[in-house]
């Protein structure tokens, strides 16, 4: 069973599955951090080129297990498989979503 996703979310993954760069780096603010692999990025340009280099290098692809949320948070436990060591694995993505819907921080561990 799929989890009940928070569209801005749903969307998000489902682009991140199409490699569509463009779609994913829409469903964040102007201003939206994400940390990833112990390296920040912040704004839109930033986090296009982060999205450019993994999903070029690790063809990754996401199927979100389960979903939690407390207040503006939402923390999305998902299988991750690509071309990269460990691959398929679990990963954590915690998002903050703000009021108007487009992601405001992520978070992946």
């Amino acid at each position: 069973m799929e989890p009940d996703l928070p569209s801005i979310l749903q969307r998000y993954f489902d682009a991140q599955n199409r490699h569509d760069i463009d779609a994913m780096v829409a469903c964040f603010a102007p201003d939206a951090a994400v940390l990833d692999e112990g390296r920040d990025f912040v704004g839109t340009e930033a986090i296009r080129s982060w999205m450019e280099e993994t999903s070029g290098k690790y063809r990754i692809a996401i199927r979100p297990l389960e979903t939690s949320r407390e207040g503006d948070r939402t923390t999305v436990v998902a299988l991750v498989s690509g071309t990269f060591d460990g691959s398929p694995t679990n990963l954590t993505y915690r998002f903050g979503i703000a009021v108007d819907g487009p992601i405001r921080s992520l978070e992946i561990r």
